[in-house]
């Protein structure tokens, strides 16, 4: 019965450390090229009702490094242009919107 609980236990909190992977007040940052650094903040997206969930893993991978994101894909509906398309948010193709991702 100890060993059930024991690994309950570091199952739950395997869990609770991966629904914080940035917790409120982190930020996430990307290299961006001539853009500048992508800078993804949680908090923005948690508070546009979004949950980790949404993205993870079906348009994301779990691990930092592990999606090869490009402008390109982006543009063509894949990672952040599945809702950053001007229809669900704005659209990253919008020049206009550069700086809400990159910043230098």
């Amino acid at each position: 019965m100890r060993i059930f609980s024991f690994v309950a236990i570091i199952v739950v909190l395997a869990f609770a450390v991966a629904a914080f992977a940035v917790p409120p007040g982190k930020t996430l940052e990307f290299a961006g090229g001539d853009q500048g650094k992508v800078v993804f903040q949680g908090k923005v997206h948690k508070d546009a009702g979004l949950k980790c969930k949404d993205c993870h893993p079906k348009i994301f991978k779990m691990k930092k490094g592990a999606d090869k994101i490009t402008m390109d894909a982006i543009n063509k509906g894949q990672f952040c242009g599945t809702c950053h398309n001007g229809t669900k948010s704005f659209d990253a193709k919008d020049k206009a919107n550069c700086a809400k991702c990159h910043q230098k």
